[in-house]
């Protein structure tokens, strides 16, 4: 089977070269690109695997990007930006991408990344596809078919955001701590993954929750995790 195609697109020769070099040392294809334009033009050209994608490039801003390649295509998209706020984030994640992380960052934990994606895309649904469809009010999880519906209408998750929905559905009035969440979600438990959970959360809450300052399915549990009602 061939290797993942991983396009790299950072403007920053330095950082694009640790990225590159991480990648090929562990035996996986790239293809690099300086600007925006280019990116489009690999992405279309070689349909990567995986976009590893810098938001601030000199040509165009990132989160366009993101929108253009998701007119036509579901491919993973982890942003790698030195914009840590959380309204960075979410612009991001809303746009269509799969995941964030912030620079500086270390390359075992972008490789941690690529691993949580590569699972991702090639599992062939683990417990999801032996389950049948989890209902709690009028949020519905079809795991066998990778859907979830809000009052019969299909929801647009995020990979992650999806995956964090199943986790605390299968666990319904159980607390969830954070680390067990980050370990479950992304194999690991940096600090990081703990900031990106509170922005997955807030993103996965404005989809599934009426009034998400005032959830009725997600529990927060300040310090500790969050809990899956049953509504």
């Amino acid at each position: 089977m061939n290797k993942p195609l991983i396009l790299v697109v950072e403007d920053d020769a330095a950082v694009r070269n640790l990225i590159t070099t991480t990648l090929e040392t562990n035996q996986y294809r790239f293809q690099a690109a300086p600007t925006g334009e280019a990116a489009i033009m690999e992405a279309i050209s070689h349909n990567p695997d995986v976009i590893l994608l810098d938001l601030g490039l000199p040509d165009m801003d990132g989160i366009e990007i993101i929108r253009k390649v998701r007119t036509w295509s579901k491919t993973p998209i982890i942003v790698i930006s030195a914009r840590s706020e959380d309204t960075d984030k979410i612009d991001a994640l809303d746009a269509g991408a799969d995941d964030y992380l912030t620079k500086p960052f270390s390359v075992e934990e972008l490789l941690a990344r690529l691993r949580v994606t590569f699972r991702r895309l090639y599992d062939s649904g683990g417990d999801h596809a032996q389950s049948s469809v989890f209902v709690n009010g009028d949020l519905k999880i079809d795991f066998a078919a990778g859907c979830v519906y809000m009052n019969d209408r299909e929801l647009h998750l995020t990979p992650i955001e999806y995956k964090l929905l199943c986790l605390l559905a299968k666990n319904t009035g159980k607390v969830l701590t954070h680390t067990y969440i980050t370990k479950e979600v992304w194999g690991s438990a940096w600090d990081n993954d703990v900031a990106s959970l509170r922005v997955f959360m807030a993103t996965l809450r404005k989809k599934i929750e009426e009034d998400p300052s005032n959830p009725k399915y997600i529990q927060t549990h300040v310090g500790v995790g969050y809990r899956m009602l049953k509504v």
